[in-house]
């Protein structure tokens, strides 16, 4: 989100917050963050009875569901307690996050605050209907395809756009101004003739797997299958025709998850071969989801026949699953950490 948006999100939000607040409870710190590492916008502080309760705020336009998830995983990561503050939390939403301990507060004063001895938990209240604002081009299809190049291999972002254009399957043209939009976002800066620096690759990261379940993946399905109990487990892909995603690339990466989904990411002239070499049938309920592969492997790959770990990532993020979150975040910890810090 623009800076300028998120500054108008916060200052509705807090407006909303301070009529619901008691009489003896302040606002007394607003103040945006920049430090990459502790992933949020703001350092709030709100005083009651004397005593500053500090928030970490995370500024979001709308909450998805991996939004949700992003939030329940980094509690406990940061000194301070995270705050969601976002457009509008309905009441199902609201009693959701209250559920699950994820503290927020919306435009048009909906609030869960609890942090004795301040609680609030305020729902029901209708935001002013306000058209939503478009989503960037740099966050749709093509746009990701061209993110996650620049974050799987470092330093990509300094190729010429036609090899770009080449690698992530987008036209030239598209390239060009995905650039203008990621400069615009503060993602990318032009140092002149050292080059191109993508900077605030978390936030860029977080951003990615928010979009990719929604604006890139539902045009990826090549079909649903249902192959023989366990067939995947001593199996092993060919990497330049398919390889494995979600839960079958985490258990393997990690040793951690007794998968129920099997993802394969495959080239779509491939998958006729696929189905007859792993006995794999047609089956629109079937356990096999076989999806197009959107990237060039060649480049990017190190990881033999499973999938980039960010693919990873993300594709157990979307499930909502409780054990697939947990292995998501040592997935972040061990593999990405370290392609996603700030130089």
């Amino acid at each position: 989100m623009e800076k300028a948006k998120e500054n108008e999100f916060l200052e509705l939000a807090l407006g909303a917050l301070r009529k619901n607040l008691p009489g003896q409870a302040k606002i007394k710190t607003v103040k945006p963050l920049r430090d990459p590492r502790l992933r949020a916008d703001y350092l709030l502080g709100i005083v009651m009875q004397g005593k500053e309760i500090r928030y970490y705020a995370e500024v979001k336009a709308n909450v998805t569901k991996t939004d949700k998830l992003l939030v329940m995983m980094r509690k406990g990561e940061v000194d301070h307690p995270l705050l969601l503050v976002t457009k509008y939390v309905n009441t199902h939403l609201a009693d959701e996050l209250k559920q699950n301990g994820t503290e927020f507060i919306d435009t048009a004063g909906n609030a869960f605050i609890n942090q004795p001895p301040l609680y609030v938990f305020v729902k029901g209240n209708k935001p002013d209907i306000v058209k939503a604002p478009p989503l960037k081009r740099a966050f749709k299809p093509a746009g990701l395809k061209v993110i996650y190049g620049f974050l799987c291999n470092p330093g990509f972002e300094n190729k010429t756009y036609r090899e770009i254009a080449a690698k992530t399957d987008v036209a030239l043209g598209t390239v060009d101004w995905i650039m203008k939009e990621l400069k615009e976002l503060r993602f990318l800066l032009d140092m002149g003739r050292r080059g191109l620096r993508l900077l605030q690759k978390e936030k860029l990261l977080q951003r990615w797997v928010t979009a990719y379940p929604e604006q890139l993946r539902p045009n990826l399905t090549l079909g649903h299958f249902r192959g023989d109990p366990e067939w995947w487990r001593q199996k092993k892909l060919d990497p330049p025709k398919a390889q494995w995603g979600g839960e079958v690339a985490a258990a393997k990466l990690t040793q951690y998850l007794q998968p129920q989904i099997i993802t394969i990411y495959a080239a779509p002239q491939e998958l006729d071969q696929l189905l007859i070499k792993n006995r794999l049938k047609r089956d629109q309920a079937g356990e096999v989801e076989i999806l197009r592969r959107f990237w060039k492997p060649a480049e990017i790959w190190k990881y033999e026949d499973l999938v980039h770990p960010i693919l990873i990532y993300a594709d157990l993020l979307a499930t909502g699953n409780e054990r697939n979150i947990e292995t998501a975040k040592m997935i972040h910890d061990q593999h990405i950490v370290q392609l996603i810090r700030e130089d």
